[in-house]
């Protein structure tokens, strides 16, 4: 119990000394130890780091999930070390709606049929909705998060024993100022090394974490490349099933499909709307057809002799009649284009087979 006392009276003591000298450096009463350019540069490094960091990782939970009350509640199961329980996506409950509503109105009409087809289409939405979402948090935000909430805290831990060292040597040397006997000069210079050795050791710690912040931007590179990556996976998805759901929905007797253009994503370089519209063209198929046939005869369409392009493709795609070439993941396909042909489509052959293939689900190589 004694010894408790002392150590307690001991740190009541420097604490007093610290609080002291802090308050007589914020009103220029006392001398302060700077820390040099370099320093000072990681310093500043660091806290501008810790900042974005917390409003990107803030708003990337915003966009993945907009329900701030859903938001706190995934919160506090983080806390509790609990597992969030599913949720249903909004595109889920949508397509519940539809089915439900198909069922009741009349599944076999072509406003049920159609509800059905738009209620799988957008379950399928909603899947890569929550896909992306879990593979978002793994690969982007759970690193964020173990940067704020580890190495942060660390570096954060080691700057406030730094300034307390700083505080204990500058005190040392005021002491070492205002003492006149030998030996009071001899206790302070004593004391003033023991300080300057404890503040030197602490500013070489405090420093090399610093310095690691270097490598946290490394890794945040990364993980922000995989969050794009996530990111195109899941537009393109989404694009994949609604422009599937379109022309199916094309397909449907009486039923009306407004005339749309859909806009291209961005899957290359390359804009491939913009790369067709520059690909050599070849005498029209409509010469080569009997009068009145406006089909267009494949077999009668030779590739131009120069100018043809490769491409590779991105997704598999089902042709959805003769008139148009199937196509796999991967695979190296020629290509090109004919006069009046809607800027959306190209030629393409593999081997001896030829057909329409949907620009969007290709990229350009030469």
């Amino acid at each position: 119990m004694d010894f408790n006392m002392k150590k307690l009276a001991s740190d009541a003591g420097i604490f007093f000394t610290r609080a002291v000298q802090f308050t007589e450096e914020k009103f220029g009463q006392a001398e302060k130890t700077e820390l040099d350019a370099h320093f000072e540069n990681l310093l500043a490094r660091a806290d501008s780091t810790k900042n974005w960091t917390e409003k990107i990782l803030r708003q990337t939970e915003v966009l993945l999930q907009p329900n701030p009350s859903a938001r706190v509640e995934e919160f506090l199961y983080e806390k509790l070390d609990r597992k969030v329980p599913s949720r249903v996506t909004n595109g889920e409950l949508l397509a519940q709606y539809m089915a439900d509503a198909a069922s009741e109105l009349g599944p076999t009409t072509p406003y049920g049929k159609t509800l059905i087809k738009v209620a799988e289409a957008e379950k399928q939405l909603g899947a890569a909705e929550r896909d992306f979402i879990h593979t978002a948090s793994i690969s982007f935000l759970t690193p964020l998060r173990n940067f704020l909430e580890g190495d942060w805290k660390t570096i954060s831990k080691e700057r406030r024993l730094l300034q307390n060292r700083r505080l204990d040597l500058d005190a040392c040397k005021a002491r070492l100022k205002k003492a006149k006997a030998a030996e009071a000069k001899a206790t302070a210079e004593q004391e003033l090394r023991v300080a300057q050795t404890e503040f030197d050791r602490q500013a070489e710690v405090t420093r090399l974490l610093l310095e690691g912040i270097s490598s946290t931007h490394v890794n945040h590179l990364r993980c922000l490349h995989e969050f794009v990556k996530s990111q195109t996976t899941y537009y393109a998805q989404c694009y994949r099933h609604m422009l599937d759901l379109q022309k199916q929905l094309g397909r449907f007797p009486g039923t009306f499909v407004g005339t749309t253009e859909p806009a291209s994503p961005p899957l290359s370089s390359t804009s491939p709307t913009t790369a067709a519209a520059t690909m050599p063209v070849v005498p029209s198929v409509a010469s080569l057809a009997p009068p009145g046939e406006a089909s267009l005869c494949l077999e009668e369409v030779a590739p131009p002799a120069s100018g043809t392009r490769k491409a590779r493709v991105l997704y598999d795609y089902e042709a959805a009649d003769s008139s148009e070439l199937a196509l796999l993941a991967d695979e190296l396909i020629t290509v090109y284009s004919l006069p009046g042909m809607d800027p959306d489509w190209l030629i393409g052959e593999r081997g001896n087979k030829k057909g329409k293939v949907p620009v969007t689900y290709l990229e350009l190589l030469s």
